[in-house]
């Protein structure tokens, strides 16, 4: 999993596209709705208490030029946005509402899990930028059902339970993962996503200023108070052209065509390389 040791200081990121991208949160959760966001009863207090460390200690801490308290600690003041919100979810509130303000007030897509005597299970989320897939359709799943579709995750599913039941409150970790995409949507859904085409397109048919390399730069953290497993990602796009002309671009490509023949062939075909990966490649190497 490529795994390493994260400071909690750096739980969420900030940078000079913050105004553009949390408006664009906050546009995607009014048109998408329980599609992008949703709770179950169990995972009501963990919302609860992600709300609460967030807006109220995490915040107004981190980033003071950005977030300031008024009301002796009630309300958390957006600077940015110029937005205001109770740093207290009220209890006849829909945890719902609790989410929708994290969505838009952070670039972070999250996750909670709880463990159970069968694994962990995710009981709430919010996620603005789903790279392909339907967020909606992992709460209420296990671990090892959200990740059926990756290939060979049978073989470390195990041992990801083990993990997750021994992250500590404080001991962070974070992990990167990647994909290419030739489009600049950071909300991508496709219902036809799982059924990729291995019919390659052609170098000359790609518009290379349009294609992307997508990274997440993943957090697991654990809640102290009811124990939840927060995973957390930050998405980001890099442009093709960019990485080439940096002059990573032979990196890059020898990384894509690894998918191939790394511990799990079969990622190749699930992140859709046998649409782009060549074109990509060629380009990458000219």
């Amino acid at each position: 999993m490529a795994l390493q040791a994260d400071s909690p200081s750096e739980l969420i990121t900030i940078d000079s596209e913050y105004l553009d991208r949390v408006s664009l949160r906050r546009q995607i959760i009014a048109q998408h709705g329980d599609m992008v966001h949703a709770c179950l009863p169990a995972g009501v207090e963990a919302v609860r208490e992600l709300h609460q460390f967030l807006l109220r200690d995490y915040l107004p801490t981190r980033f003071p030029t950005m977030f300031r308290l008024r009301d002796e600690g009630r309300h958390l003041d957006n600077l940015v946005t110029g937005r205001s919100f109770p740093t207290a979810t009220p209890k006849d509130e829909d945890a719902a509402a609790a989410l929708r303000v994290l969505g838009e007030t952070v670039e972070e897509d999250m996750f909670l899990l709880l463990g159970e005597p069968e694994g962990h299970r995710a009981v709430a989320f919010v996620c603005c930028f789903p790279s392909g897939f339907d967020p909606s359709t992992k709460v209420g799943k296990l671990l090892r059902e959200i990740h059926s579709p990756v290939p060979s995750y049978d073989k470390i599913g195990p041992s990801m339970e083990r993990f997750f039941s021994k992250i500590e409150v404080g001991k962070n970790v974070k992990r990167k993962n990647w994909s290419m995409q030739t489009h600049s949507d950071l909300f991508h859904y496709d219902r036809h996503d799982q059924h990729k085409s291995d019919e390659p397109v052609a170098t000359e048919e790609m518009d290379m200023s349009k294609t992307y390399a997508r990274i997440e730069l993943q957090t697991l953290s654990r809640l102290p108070k009811t124990r939840a497993i927060l995973f957390s990602f930050k998405t980001y796009l890099y442009p093709v052209e960019s990485l080439k002309k940096e002059g990573l671009g032979p990196q890059v490509a020898d990384a894509i065509e690894g998918l191939k023949t790394g511990n799990a062939p079969g990622m190749w075909r699930y992140k859709g390389a046998p649409q782009w990966g060549e074109p990509i490649c060629k380009y990458l190497r000219s």
